[in-house]
């Protein structure tokens, strides 16, 4: 560390970027939330990324996922969506935390370093230009951009573009979502034989990221992979 370096810790020493207590260095968590994060580990769904509470092999899948396929090739995620990740998410989505995506990015290569190698290009699940233009930014972006930049795989941010504008999803049933997203998605880019790297904040229902990935198999993907910070696990799928 240069010597710059060191005075600027002095008055601004790094803090955990999540509770804000003094840690030693940037851009990582202290010891308490590093006990409390949800991070998902091996052994996992092959297919969707569903944690397994016992040892299966590598090539297992889950439930959900052997009676019905989901459209995408694999998914993975960082954390279990709880109260820790919540506040994560809110503070980077909503918060204006923009400094929490190279981080936020990091951990997400990690969760999904086949992802990657598998991928020829990520692509963002847009905003419409509304909520943008209300937002200021697009956090989906943000990570693609921030991922491409740590990994070397190429980003197409304006690929796909909601095209519709919809209600916020938060309290809408699945079949809710569903409608609300009909036709919202379209994809300006000829992705014939190609695997893409779907990047979203959280997936809740899937319903956003399995609309987005029929509209990137239309636009000739053969394959789509999804890669999100958080991930809610519902209780009747386990």
């Amino acid at each position: 560390m240069n010597s710059f370096a060191q005075v600027l810790d002095l008055f601004l020493p790094p803090r955990c970027v999540s509770c804000g207590k003094i840690v030693t260095e940037h851009n990582t968590l202290c010891s308490l939330c590093w006990q409390v994060a949800p991070f998902i580990h091996a052994p996992m769904c092959q297919c969707c990324g569903r944690p397994f509470t016992e040892d299966v092999p590598a090539t297992a899948i889950c439930l959900d996922c052997a009676q019905r396929r989901p459209p995408f090739h694999q998914a993975r995620t960082v954390f279990a969506y709880d109260e820790f990740a919540r506040k994560m998410v809110l503070s980077f989505k909503h918060g204006d935390r923009c400094d929490l995506a190279p981080i936020l990015a990091r951990w997400m290569i990690r969760a999904g370093p086949d992802l990657i190698a598998d991928s020829d290009l990520i692509i963002p699940v847009p905003l419409h230009w509304l909520r943008l233009f209300r937002r200021r930014y697009n956090q989906a972006a943000l990570l693609a951009h921030e991922i491409s930049k740590q990994s070397g795989l190429p980003v197409q941010a304006q690929a796909l573009k909601r095209v519709r504008p919809t209600r916020p999803q938060g309290h809408l049933s699945r079949l809710a979502r569903q409608q609300n997203l009909k036709g919202a998605f379209t994809c300006s880019l000829d992705l014939t034989d190609k695997t893409v790297l779907l990047i979203d904040d959280v997936l809740t229902t899937g319903t956003t990221v399995l609309n987005c990935t029929r509209e990137l198999h239309r636009a000739g993907a053969k394959a789509v992979n999804i890669l999100t910070i958080a991930r809610v696990f519902h209780p009747h799928s386990q």
